[in-house]
């Protein structure tokens, strides 16, 4: 675990990133990582001398298992609100929708190398603009999914939580994979709209922080 900036912590969950925020009423997550891991998260808790009852709120970026995978026992356990897009309801309370054509096949992938999410119940249904916790924005990116969520967070100059809508690797911004995306060409939209935001940090649900001008690494990735 390591603090990217006053507060915030990034949990390396294997090939997938969770982060901890730490606010003056408890604890908020985003994303929850492969199923599996509320023990580890817990423990991350631990060392800050916070409990899982600290928790209040998880603010979901997608369904994917290997993102929400362990949402459905943080939320038994916690007793903390799982917030998501409405897009994204249905595959996190088991009535999936007519899948998507890439969406699709990607799910059944990563169900089958990952393991499928506990269906839960969503908590609160946000949308562009909204503020699902305090200092919190949501800001829809769809093309990953249809309902991708990414947040900023107001602190330290801003702080966006990109979610699966972009990926860093030694500090060069990219969308994500064409093969693992729903609609590739909307991601590259949500890519070009998160570039005309303002923050200094981002981090994501793969790749590393960008801790410093991370707006202006956006703005290279559409340029």
């Amino acid at each position: 675990m390591r603090e990217v900036v006053d507060g915030v912590f990034e949990i390396p969950l294997g090939y997938v990133n969770v982060h901890l925020v730490v606010t003056d009423d408890g604890v908020v997550l985003v994303d929850t990582g492969l199923p599996g891991r509320g023990a580890t998260i817990e423990r991350a808790l631990r060392k800050l001398g916070r409990s899982l009852t600290d928790v209040r709120a998880v603010l979901l970026t997608h369904h994917h298992p290997d993102h929400a995978g362990s949402a459905a026992d943080l939320r038994k356990r916690a007793g903390a609100r799982l917030i998501a897009h409405a897009a994204e309801a249905p595959f996190m309370n088991g009535a999936f929708p007519p899948a998507e054509p890439t969406g699709g096949r990607l799910r059944r992938f990563l169900v089958r190398t990952i393991g499928a999410v506990e269906p839960t119940k969503l908590d609160q249904l946000v949308g562009d603009g909204a503020e699902p916790v305090e200092g919190f924005t949501a800001v829809h990116t769809p093309g990953h999914t249809r309902g991708h969520l990414s947040y900023l967070l107001d602190r330290a100059g801003g702080v966006l939580f990109a979610g699966d809508a972009a990926t860093a690797v030694r500090g060069r911004v990219t969308g994500p994979s064409p093969m693992a995306t729903a609609d590739p060409e909307r991601a590259a939209e949500s890519l070009a709209r998160l570039a005309e935001r303002d923050f200094e940090h981002a981090v994501f649900g793969h790749g590393s922080p960008i801790s410093g001008g991370a707006a202006a690494r956006f703005r290279e990735a559409v340029t």
